[in-house]
């Protein structure tokens, strides 16, 4: 169950003042960090030295991702309040959707890696890591994350009729790909993924940590840093994780309070799956000083140059 499947399920329950709110919190909580994840693709561009570091072309590509995805589950939820779209665009914007919620995980695994190679390989970092070689993973990525959705569509046309095609659909994952084998794949792929991804991520911070026991002075610090980026690394992992376990306690809250089901789903849905897509680029983001000081506004240097040129008090002679 994908994150718009919780929307769509509460359409028939939801009356229009409901409707319209939910659909204006979910609107300004994605245009928000569409913005936010704007500004952070716009200063990448504008500047050369981030485009020629692997490590920010991979970031900048996780930024991009959410951009897509979050873009994509705001049409499909306001898609299920207006009207349902035919069967072959909901099958292409599930198939998108499903690949770049995919992709986060891997491409935190890659970053890792990264900062990994970059601490305990240093000698070997500037011909492992290049912006080429981050481009070829950042294809690796999408190619690893678009099978497995293809494959859906793939089960989709030896299990039903050519007739399905023709048909509009209540666009979601859990009603669109809906037999066993689906379920299956989607299971399987889920737990080799995360399973790769949450071992790429311990073994780095476990290397990294190690390493830094033997380091002392700047190296030692440089190490620290590259730990906690690592650590942030598997925050943001937990973070993924919650859009895929959100079924679960969607039935375990459910459950408990049936009456409250189209208020459970939203409130899931924004917690699980928007604002982590917030939390994500801005604990990372806004912690790097080169990403940080392209974010500081004119006025902020003008104080520092103030700061920096403003003379020292001197004290008056004393008038004896």
């Amino acid at each position: 169950m994908t994150s718009e499947d919780n929307m769509n399920s509460s359409r028939r329950f939801d009356s229009y003042n409901e409707a319209f709110t939910k659909n204006f919190i979910t609107f300004v909580l994605v245009f928000t960090i569409i913005c936010i994840n704007g500004a952070f693709v716009y200063t990448y561009f504008k500047s050369k030295d981030f485009q020629r570091d692997p490590r920010y072309v991979l970031y900048i590509h996780l930024v991009i991702n959410d951009m897509i995805m979050l873009t994509l589950s705001l049409g499909l939820v306001i898609a299920t309040y207006t009207g349902n779209p035919g069967f072959i665009p909901c099958c292409i914007m599930l198939v998108v959707l499903i690949t770049t919620n995919r992709n986060s995980p891997l491409n935190l695994a890659g970053m890792a890696l990264e900062r990994y190679i970059a601490v305990c390989l240093p000698l070997h970092h500037v011909q492992i890591c290049t912006v080429q070689r981050a481009h070829l993973l950042i294809a690796l990525i999408w190619l690893v994350s678009f099978i497995p959705a293809f494959t859906d569509i793939i089960i989709i046309l030896i299990t039903q009729t050519l007739s399905v095609f023709s048909k509009t659909v209540f666009c979601n994952a859990s009603l669109v790909f809906n037999t066993p084998y689906h379920e299956t794949l989607s299971l399987v792929v889920e737990v080799l993924m995360f399973s790769f991804v949450f071992l790429t991520v311990v073994l780095t911070y476990l290397n990294v940590l190690l390493a830094a026991r033997g380091v002392s002075g700047v190296g030692r610090a440089s190490m620290r840093n590259a730990r906690n980026t690592i650590l942030l690394h598997g925050v943001q992992l937990v973070l993924c994780l919650l859009s895929f376990i959100a079924p679960f306690i969607n039935l375990f809250l459910v459950s408990n309070w049936p009456h409250k089901r189209t208020d459970i789903f939203f409130s899931t849905f924004v917690f699980t799956n928007i604002l982590p897509r917030l939390l994500s680029p801005l604990i990372y983001g806004l912690r790097d000083k080169n990403i940080r000081k392209h974010f500081c506004f004119k006025g902020c240097r003008t104080v520092e140059e103030k700061m920096k040129v403003r003379p020292r008090r001197t004290s008056k002679p004393a008038i004896h």
